[in-house]
Protein backbone atom coordinates (compact mmCIF):
# COMPACT_ATOMS: atom_id res chain seq x y z
CA UNK A 1 0.00 0.00 0.00
CA UNK A 2 1.11 3.23 -0.76
CA UNK A 3 1.77 5.60 2.10
CA UNK A 4 0.81 9.71 1.46
CA UNK A 5 4.30 10.30 1.66
CA UNK A 6 5.13 7.82 -0.95
CA UNK A 7 2.96 9.40 -2.74
CA UNK A 8 2.60 13.24 -2.76
CA UNK A 9 6.59 12.84 -3.65
CA UNK A 10 5.69 11.11 -7.08
CA UNK A 11 3.45 13.39 -7.77
CA UNK A 12 5.99 16.56 -7.26
CA UNK A 13 8.45 13.96 -9.22
CA UNK A 14 6.28 13.56 -11.98
CA UNK A 15 5.36 16.94 -12.49
CA UNK A 16 8.92 18.27 -11.89
CA UNK A 17 7.99 20.21 -8.91
CA UNK A 18 11.37 18.41 -7.46
CA UNK A 19 14.21 18.25 -9.59
CA UNK A 20 17.48 16.17 -8.46
CA UNK A 21 21.25 16.89 -9.65
CA UNK A 22 23.13 14.35 -7.89
CA UNK A 23 26.07 15.79 -9.50
CA UNK A 24 28.03 17.68 -7.78
CA UNK A 25 28.72 20.20 -10.80
CA UNK A 26 25.09 20.49 -11.93
CA UNK A 27 24.40 21.40 -7.87
CA UNK A 28 21.28 24.71 -8.12
CA UNK A 29 21.80 27.63 -5.99
CA UNK A 30 19.17 28.38 -3.51
CA UNK A 31 18.34 32.45 -3.16
CA UNK A 32 20.37 32.02 0.33
CA UNK A 33 23.73 30.84 -1.45
CA UNK A 34 23.43 27.11 -0.77
CA UNK A 35 24.38 24.86 -3.44
CA UNK A 36 22.17 22.24 -3.51
CA UNK A 37 21.46 18.74 -5.49
CA UNK A 38 17.65 19.84 -5.61
CA UNK A 39 15.15 22.24 -6.22
CA UNK A 40 11.83 21.94 -5.46
CA UNK A 41 8.88 24.37 -6.54
CA UNK A 42 5.37 23.36 -5.23
CA UNK A 43 3.67 26.05 -6.84
CA UNK A 44 3.44 23.42 -10.28
CA UNK A 45 0.97 21.51 -8.16
CA UNK A 46 -1.23 24.50 -8.94
CA UNK A 47 -2.11 23.56 -12.30
CA UNK A 48 -2.64 19.76 -12.02
CA UNK A 49 -6.29 19.76 -10.38
CA UNK A 50 -6.09 15.76 -9.63
CA UNK A 51 -2.49 16.90 -7.51
CA UNK A 52 -3.57 19.97 -5.57
CA UNK A 53 -6.81 17.61 -5.01
CA UNK A 54 -4.57 15.19 -3.20
CA UNK A 55 -2.20 18.32 -1.56
CA UNK A 56 -5.48 19.28 -0.11
CA UNK A 57 -7.27 16.14 1.11
CA UNK A 58 -3.81 15.31 2.59
CA UNK A 59 -3.31 18.75 4.82
CA UNK A 60 -7.16 17.66 5.61
CA UNK A 61 -6.16 14.58 6.85
CA UNK A 62 -2.89 15.74 8.51
CA UNK A 63 -5.21 18.49 10.43
CA UNK A 64 -8.34 16.56 11.56
CA UNK A 65 -5.91 14.09 13.38
CA UNK A 66 -3.66 16.17 14.83
CA UNK A 67 -5.34 19.97 15.22
CA UNK A 68 -9.21 19.01 15.46
CA UNK A 69 -9.60 22.06 17.60
CA UNK A 70 -8.63 24.15 14.41
CA UNK A 71 -11.13 27.39 13.12
CA UNK A 72 -8.93 29.19 10.85
CA UNK A 73 -6.99 28.34 8.11
CA UNK A 74 -3.74 30.74 7.56
CA UNK A 75 -1.75 30.36 4.18
CA UNK A 76 1.53 32.12 3.68
CA UNK A 77 2.29 34.40 1.02
CA UNK A 78 2.20 33.67 -1.61
CA UNK A 79 2.98 30.03 -1.80
CA UNK A 80 0.68 29.22 0.87
CA UNK A 81 -2.23 30.85 -0.49
CA UNK A 82 -3.65 28.45 -2.94
CA UNK A 83 -3.56 25.57 -0.49
CA UNK A 84 -4.82 27.15 2.04
CA UNK A 85 -7.90 28.40 -0.06
CA UNK A 86 -8.59 24.18 -0.81
CA UNK A 87 -8.00 23.47 2.70
CA UNK A 88 -10.22 26.30 4.01
CA UNK A 89 -12.57 25.27 1.75
CA UNK A 90 -12.80 21.32 2.43
CA UNK A 91 -12.80 22.29 6.11
CA UNK A 92 -15.62 25.05 5.60
CA UNK A 93 -13.23 27.29 7.78
CA UNK A 94 -12.76 30.95 7.34
CA UNK A 95 -8.90 31.76 5.82
CA UNK A 96 -6.63 34.22 5.92
CA UNK A 97 -3.09 34.62 4.53
CA UNK A 98 0.39 36.35 5.97
CA UNK A 99 2.42 38.29 4.05
CA UNK A 100 6.40 38.70 4.59
CA UNK A 101 6.13 41.97 6.17
CA UNK A 102 3.51 44.07 6.59
CA UNK A 103 2.23 46.70 3.49
CA UNK A 104 3.90 49.92 3.67
CA UNK A 105 0.40 51.77 2.38
CA UNK A 106 -2.83 51.50 3.09
CA UNK A 107 -3.70 50.19 6.21
CA UNK A 108 -0.20 48.39 6.53
CA UNK A 109 -1.37 45.21 7.28
CA UNK A 110 0.80 42.05 7.43
CA UNK A 111 -2.79 39.88 7.74
CA UNK A 112 -4.98 39.80 5.16
CA UNK A 113 -8.93 38.55 6.30
CA UNK A 114 -10.68 38.26 9.56
CA UNK A 115 -9.04 36.86 12.46
CA UNK A 116 -10.17 37.68 16.54
CA UNK A 117 -8.28 37.17 19.55
CA UNK A 118 -7.55 33.89 20.79
CA UNK A 119 -9.14 32.35 17.38
CA UNK A 120 -7.08 29.07 16.95
CA UNK A 121 -5.59 28.61 14.13
CA UNK A 122 -3.51 26.14 11.21
CA UNK A 123 -0.25 28.22 9.13
CA UNK A 124 -0.16 26.10 5.38
CA UNK A 125 2.78 26.32 4.29
CA UNK A 126 4.20 24.84 0.52
CA UNK A 127 7.92 24.07 1.63
CA UNK A 128 9.94 24.22 4.88
CA UNK A 129 13.66 24.94 4.24
CA UNK A 130 15.24 26.65 7.02
CA UNK A 131 11.69 27.46 8.51
CA UNK A 132 12.65 31.35 8.97
CA UNK A 133 9.79 32.59 6.41
CA UNK A 134 7.00 29.79 8.34
CA UNK A 135 7.90 31.02 11.75
CA UNK A 136 7.86 34.52 10.52
CA UNK A 137 4.30 33.93 9.58
CA UNK A 138 3.30 32.25 12.99
CA UNK A 139 4.80 35.52 15.24
CA UNK A 140 2.63 37.63 12.76
CA UNK A 141 -0.23 35.50 13.60
CA UNK A 142 0.65 35.64 18.06
CA UNK A 143 1.18 39.11 17.84
CA UNK A 144 -2.22 39.85 16.21
CA UNK A 145 -3.72 37.60 19.37
CA UNK A 146 -4.22 34.33 17.48
CA UNK A 147 -3.29 30.77 18.85
CA UNK A 148 -1.02 29.18 16.28
CA UNK A 149 -1.68 25.67 16.89
CA UNK A 150 0.71 24.15 13.96
CA UNK A 151 2.65 24.12 10.39
CA UNK A 152 1.22 21.98 7.81
CA UNK A 153 3.41 22.26 4.76
CA UNK A 154 3.71 19.94 1.46
CA UNK A 155 7.08 19.08 1.39
CA UNK A 156 10.51 19.43 4.01
CA UNK A 157 14.17 19.11 3.42
CA UNK A 158 14.27 18.09 7.32
CA UNK A 159 16.98 20.39 8.06
CA UNK A 160 18.30 19.96 11.69
CA UNK A 161 18.12 24.06 11.25
CA UNK A 162 14.25 24.00 10.77
CA UNK A 163 13.60 21.34 13.19
CA UNK A 164 15.71 22.74 16.07
CA UNK A 165 13.94 26.34 15.35
CA UNK A 166 10.56 24.51 15.17
CA UNK A 167 11.12 23.27 18.55
CA UNK A 168 12.50 26.04 20.51
CA UNK A 169 9.84 28.02 18.86
CA UNK A 170 7.32 24.96 20.30
CA UNK A 171 5.36 25.01 16.90
CA UNK A 172 4.20 21.69 16.11
CA UNK A 173 5.24 21.08 12.30
CA UNK A 174 3.95 18.17 9.91
CA UNK A 175 4.31 17.71 6.29
CA UNK A 176 2.98 15.28 3.52
CA UNK A 177 6.30 14.07 2.35
CA UNK A 178 10.19 14.77 3.02
CA UNK A 179 13.51 14.55 1.57
CA UNK A 180 14.27 10.90 2.86
CA UNK A 181 10.27 9.88 1.36
CA UNK A 182 11.21 11.92 -1.99
CA UNK A 183 14.69 10.14 -2.08
CA UNK A 184 13.37 6.76 -1.61
CA UNK A 185 10.80 7.59 -4.53
CA UNK A 186 13.20 8.86 -6.79
CA UNK A 187 15.40 5.23 -6.85
CA UNK A 188 12.10 3.25 -6.71
CA UNK A 189 11.16 5.24 -10.10
CA UNK A 190 15.00 5.49 -11.64
CA UNK A 191 14.83 9.35 -11.12
CA UNK A 192 18.24 8.78 -9.59
CA UNK A 193 20.77 5.90 -9.58
CA UNK A 194 21.31 3.76 -6.16
CA UNK A 195 24.63 5.06 -5.69
CA UNK A 196 23.52 8.38 -6.33
CA UNK A 197 21.16 8.11 -3.11
CA UNK A 198 24.03 8.16 -0.34
CA UNK A 199 25.45 11.49 -1.60
CA UNK A 200 22.06 12.93 -2.03
CA UNK A 201 21.70 11.71 1.89
CA UNK A 202 25.04 13.20 3.01
CA UNK A 203 24.18 16.91 1.39
CA UNK A 204 21.64 17.17 3.65
CA UNK A 205 22.95 15.95 6.65
CA UNK A 206 25.94 18.25 6.15
CA UNK A 207 23.49 21.56 6.58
Amino acid sequence: MTTLAAKIAQHLLAIKAVELRPEVENYFTWTSGIRSPIYCDNRLTMSYPNIRKDVALGMVELIKQHFPDVEVIAGTATAGIPHAAWVSELLNLPMVYVRDAKKKHGKTNQIEGKITPQQKVIVIEDLISTGVSSLGAVQALKQDGAQVLGVVAIFTYGLDKANNAFTQAKCPLYTLTSYDALINQAQTLGYVKPEQVASLKAWRDSL
